[in-house]
């Protein structure tokens, strides 16, 4: 227990840095969650109305999308597909435009494939060129995430069909939704045009199911086989099944905690340019601000006083730079009460 943790406490402090949702999940998912029974307890779970439900969310056939134990999964289950060498010697490649998921890499360099990183551009912008370029016959899966993370980046999904042209034979796009409802954007509806593309989605973040893990992988049926037969038989317990299903009976709630998030990202934007600390503006539900020479005081000050906030600096492009989730407008002003108390003691 830190100091920060009372007795009897799940977490302790306010937690800014992995871009939850701090206000929790649906209380329809509570209410379901208590209807289930023993023997639902003792059975593996039925998957189809859970697809149903999902598939009718993202617009897509229940045949060409796969529930999977947290967007992780799914990623992972990617690299098992389409990364692994070949008996022959062949080793595959991933390109991952960076900054990045630090997840592309490390589950591709776990599976003996190799990252091919490309460089960022100063603004953060799409980098389609280097992308293309970083294109070879190796290549088997070009990891893109929209909107970005950790930049908040929206991408032109004119930028997802160039690549997708531009993949060998037998390569795949993987296109990470993760916080597309924030963005309002997504290429799921092209998904039927592009079948190397693979879309990852995930309701952790807007709909507040990040601690029971459930996401989807969206695809043509043949370019998603390698994935289903990666992921393990029933990775996705009763518990999850029964809260997606909840969770997008009340997309109400999801909206509103949708509109929250802007109100609590203008909020930021007018307290950096009033501290005079850079921020790229973001599509997703937290921004990326450039503290510069200040970031260790920064991070050491709100530290202190329980809050939590994603260090960012060690990633290309990011010198000086911190990510804070923008969810509750409460928890918002809390965060900047607590910087513009750090950064006026230091003056």
């Amino acid at each position: 227990m830190n100091k920060y943790q009372k007795p009897g406490e799940l977490y302790a402090g306010l937690r800014l840095h992995q871009n939850e949702n701090s206000s929790g999940c649906s209380p329809k998912v509570l209410d379901a969650l208590a209807t289930i029974t023993r023997e639902q307890m003792g059975f593996y779970p039925p998957y189809d109305a859970a697809t149903r439900a999902c598939a009718d969310y993202l617009g897509v056939d229940p045949d060409h999308l796969s529930l999977v134990n947290g967007l992780d999964e799914g990623i992972m289950a990617t690299a098992i597909g389409y990364l692994r060498p070949s008996a022959d010697g062949f080793i595959p490649e991933a390109v991952i435009p960076e900054p990045a998921f630090e997840i592309f890499a490390f589950d591709t360099e776990v599976v003996g494939g190799t990252p091919v990183r490309v460089a960022p551009n100063r603004d953060f912008s799409f980098p389609l060129d280097r992308v293309l370029a970083a294109i070879t016959p190796r290549t088997r899966v070009v990891f893109l995430t929209n909107p970005n993370n950790p930049t908040g980046t929206a991408m032109p999904l004119d930028a997802i069909r160039a690549v997708s042209h531009a993949v060998p034979d037998g390569a795949i796009v993987f296109v990470d939704e993760a916080y597309a409802e924030f963005s309002g954007t997504t290429f799921l509806p092209e998904l039927a045009t592009f079948r190397n593309v693979i879309v990852g989605r995930t309701f952790s973040k807007a709909f507040g199911l990040a601690g029971i893990r459930i996401g989807a992988i969206a695809g043509h049926p043949d370019t998603l086989e390698p994935l289903r037969l990666a992921i393990p038989v029933y990775s996705v317990n009763i518990a999850a099944v029964v809260a997606v299903q909840a969770s997008l009976a009340d997309l109400a709630y999801v909206e509103s905690y949708v509109r929250e998030v802007e109100q609590s990202k203008a909020l930021l934007y007018a307290a950096c340019d009033r501290l005079g600390l850079g921020y790229t503006p973001s599509a997703a539900n937290f921004v990326l601000v450039h503290a510069g020479d200040r970031l260790a005081q920064v991070l050491h000050a709100v530290s202190k006083r329980g809050i939590y906030l994603r260090d960012r600096s060690t990633e290309p492009g990011c010198a000086g730079m911190f990510r804070v989730s923008a969810g509750v407008v409460a928890h918002t002003q809390q965060f900047i009460a607590a910087l513009e108390e750090a950064l006026c003691d230091a003056r």
